[in-house]
């Protein structure tokens, strides 16, 4: 089986969030099952793009509306990722430093579609399945199968995972002209709110639906932004599959981005050092709790609630708990907590930026990490922290509630709350602090998560059974 996963993000080419992460991991230990997954990104300008080595596959040209423009698509020479990855080069369009954020964010993931749909439907044979990602990559499927100049890919099965429903894409009717001709009829499909919604126009055309954890599933038919119908009239097609993570990538024994790594056995030693080198970094002490963020700073994330649930847990609990945030986002929420920073004389310290590098040593250093999520499709930070002997302190919503169980139950190894709210989280912060100080029970909630296996194997394979179960 040949699968082409067709994405705007892929870990290490390219990664704003989850999507980077499950991209750059599903296709390895899917070619490991047996299968050939092959990825499909933008040859964006980044640090990827400047110390690789790359042969040119194919070269042709395109119209988008009324502009024409060369693309070139790009192999990787080395297979480094352990399954082919390929570059869509479109110079004036995808040539830029970051992922998104441009005015011209609906023209560039257009061409994007267009540029991947021409050069597949050129080759001499076709995929067995083209796995779109997200709705940068929705309309593949509507053109798939209406488009007139892709009629040989009518009968390639297409999926789409929807990793964040709350982002759909929307741009208005004027700019129809951009996409290539198609059998106006079907034109109702592309619509959604008025608009032309390419999440909504993937959900309908897609042969199959896939979510990033069965929680979010049935969340979706609640609450989709706009698409809780939509999603229910095509519930027969959906199906939730819980991410898993890259252990070759995470993994506390032979991580090269931390001070000193650890197993089952030196896990109290190993993450008293990262700890150590971690406080004395951000001027904390390193005989408290640390309570960790990590991500962006948005409101889906529970980021605004942060400043709040510092100041106050501070106040209440002075000289018993530090705080750590690395990430970026919302200006407004960057500024509330630098402003947060300066109200509070210790116990709080932050990194505004990306930097993976410092999220394995946090991870590693860190005590709890705290997910106050009011959307959260899957998580992947709570696995993470799980496999590096972190207990994750999460808000019972989608992935986190699949994948997170509260240590006050049987084998319980994590902190749950059930609002979005500074009460809740605060509340979850002082069991921490408890939970610290009997150091028997930490260790053993500690060992109960690291032993947990949230690699990809089992994820990849459901995988390969929703693809096999779209054959004739």
């Amino acid at each position: 089986m040949e699968i082409l996963h067709v994405s705007a993000e892929c870990y290490p080419v390219a990664k704003v969030g989850g999507l980077g992460d499950v991209v750059g991991a599903l296709p390895k230990y899917q070619y490991e099952l047996g299968a050939i997954a092959k990825v499909v990104v933008p040859a964006y300008r980044n640090k990827y793009y400047d110390t690789h080595e790359f042969d040119v596959v194919h070269q042709a040209g395109m119209w988008l509306g009324h502009d024409w423009y060369h693309f070139n698509v790009l192999k990787e020479r080395n297979n480094e990722l352990g399954f082919d990855l390929y570059l869509v080069d479109i110079p004036g369009l995808l040539d830029t430093p970051g992922v998104y954020g441009y005015p011209n964010d609906t023209e560039r993931f257009l061409a994007f579609q267009i540029a991947v749909l021409d050069w597949v439907n050129e080759w001499n044979h076709q995929p067995d399945v083209i796995h779109c990602h997200d709705h940068h990559t929705g309309l593949v499927p509507f053109l798939m199968a209406y488009g007139y100049k892709y009629e040989r890919m009518r009968e390639v099965p297409s999926v789409l995972t929807i990793h964040n429903a709350q982002y759909q894409g929307q741009f208005g009717w004027d700019k129809l002209y951009l996409i290539p001709s198609f059998d106006l009829w079907k034109a109702g499909l592309l619509d959604w709110g008025g608009a032309i919604n390419p999440l909504a126009a993937a959900v309908k055309c897609a042969w199959r639906v896939t979510t990033v954890s069965p929680g979010y599933l049935e969340e979706l038919y609640q609450q989709a932004n706009g698409l809780e119908w939509l999603i229910n009239h095509e519930r027969a097609k959906t199906v939730g599959i819980i991410n898993g993570i890259d252990t070759a990538v995470w993994d506390p024994e032979t991580d090269h981005m931390v001070q000193a790594n650890y197993d089952l056995e030196t896990v109290a030693q190993g993450k008293g050092e990262n700890k150590q080198a971690l406080c004395e970094r951000f001027g904390l002490d390193a005989s408290l709790p640390l309570v960790s963020f990590i991500g962006r700073l948005v409101g889906d994330k529970g980021a605004d609630l942060l400043p709040e649930i510092i100041s106050r847990t501070l106040h209440e609990l002075p000289g018993e708990v530090n705080f750590l945030v690395l990430g970026s986002g919302d200006p407004h929420v960057e500024w509330s907590l630098q402003q947060t920073r300066h109200d509070v004389s210790y116990g709080f310290n932050l990194h505004i930026g990306y930097n993976e590098a410092l999220s394995h040593l946090i991870y590693a250093g860190s005590d709890f990490l705290l997910m106050p999520s009011r959307v959260e499709p899957c998580g992947l930070n709570q696995l993470y922290a799980l496999r590096y002997g972190t207990v994750p302190m999460v808000r019972s919503t989608g992935g986190l509630k699949d994948t997170v169980t509260d240590f006050g139950d049987p084998n319980g190894f994590g902190i749950r709350f059930n609002q979005a709210g500074v009460w809740d989280a605060c509340y979850s912060v002082k069991r921490a602090v408890e939970l610290f100080n009997d150091t028997t029970h930490l260790s053993e909630i500690r060992l109960r998560g690291m032993r947990l296996n949230h690699s990809w194997g089992r994820s990849a394979q459901q995988y390969l059974d929703v693809y096999n179960s779209m054959k004739g």
